[in-house]
């Protein structure tokens, strides 16, 4: 099979024919139809991840066709139609048993713990856990969308932020994160915030819902959030992960508010100096979102198909295999507007 693959951190990526996975008894083989180019695999990328070893293939936004299952996979037969979580459960262990599978104990990720979906053929481990059957509506490429980004501010708009309607929410970052974010919670009646230092970014905003913006270069954001809403917001999201957005979304909130980390904190932004005091004195609650579990895609499918969300509008560029391997490395730069998807592997 084709796949995109680096034996160096920090160094190009090279399009290679290698083996193909064979399926363990549990596990299925997905033909990969779509797979999106995140920020998390530059991290993988850049060496930032302890679960990457080397030669490493990236990759884990993805949906395909099951091209072959384990003997002991009992839910799934070849050319059914999938996604799965970026972030896999085992099924057994104390977190799976209590249905957090997207914090397992013994977690496989695809793009991380192993090789992932820069190639024509990746391997899905405790399969019937962890798939995701698509509906036929739902083209691979938006499938694709939704693995890491869309899936996780979903999580966290709705059941970590517990957001409510009528309530207010900042978005720090309008990549495909934030997009997602804002667009999910205005689909349940918030009234969000976007914040961020690119204009494309902040027109795509209130097309996906924003009522209102700000340019942080030129705003002081936590006051201009706290003017716009009154006091503070009920929720604030880091969708960028950095110590400014991060400090600036905590301070943001209003007493008794919920701040919400989902952009990734490694490298030189690893951990950020939190206003402590604000936490204690205003009761706020500083909570994580990693990931969604695959038996919580039904509800988020529902409003794909009902229309409620379209994260079809977020996909800003479509590549080859061969230009995501060029892309990757740049992925620090915040390039494009919106969600870049690989639907061709040449």
């Amino acid at each position: 099979m084709k796949a995109a693959i680096f034996e160096q951190f920090q160094k190009p990526l090279s399009i290679r024919e290698v083996p193909a996975p064979d399926p363990k008894p549990d596990s299925a083989v997905i033909t990969v139809k779509a797979c999106g180019v995140c920020r998390s695999d530059w991290h993988g990328w850049m060496g930032h991840d302890s679960d990457v070893h080397l030669p490493h293939v990236p990759g884990h936004e993805l949906a395909g066709e099951i091209a072959a299952v384990g003997s002991n996979v009992q839910r799934w037969k070849v050319g059914q139609r999938v996604t799965v979580p970026f972030c896999c459960g085992c099924g057994s262990c104390a977190q799976c048993v209590t249905g957090n599978h997207h914090i397992c104990d013994s977690y496989t990720q695809p793009g991380f713990t192993q090789w992932g979906a820069f190639a024509e053929y990746v391997e899905i481990r405790h399969a019937d856990v962890n798939l995701v059957s698509l509906p036929e509506a739902l083209d691979f490429v938006t499938a694709a969308s939704l693995g890491c980004r869309f899936a996780t501010s979903f999580r966290a708009i709705v059941f970590q932020g517990r957001t409510q309607p009528g309530d207010w929410v900042a978005i720090h970052g309008c990549g495909g994160v934030g997009l997602s974010a804002i667009m999910i919670a205005s689909a349940i009646g918030a009234r969000v915030i976007a914040i961020d230092i690119k204009a494309d970014r902040l027109e795509i905003a209130r097309q996906c819902g924003a009522a209102a913006t700000i340019d942080g270069t030129t705003t002081d954001v936590i006051a201009a959030v706290k003017e716009l809403s009154n006091g503070g917001t009920q929720v604030s999201i880091d969708a960028l992960g950095s110590h400014q957005t991060c400090w600036n979304s905590v301070k943001s909130l209003r007493k008794r508010g919920r701040h919400v980390q989902v952009g990734l904190m490694l490298g030189s932004e690893a951990d950020p100096p939190v206003p402590m005091a604000a936490v204690i004195g205003n009761e706020l609650e500083i909570l994580g979102s990693h990931g969604m579990q695959a038996f919580e895609y039904p509800r988020m499918l529902s409003m794909i198909a009902a229309g409620t969300i379209n994260p079809r509008l977020l996909i800003s560029e479509r590549v080859t295999l061969s230009e995501a391997a060029e892309l990757l490395p740049r992925m620090n730069q915040f390039p494009g507007t919106g969600v870049t998807v690989i639907d061709r592997f040449c």
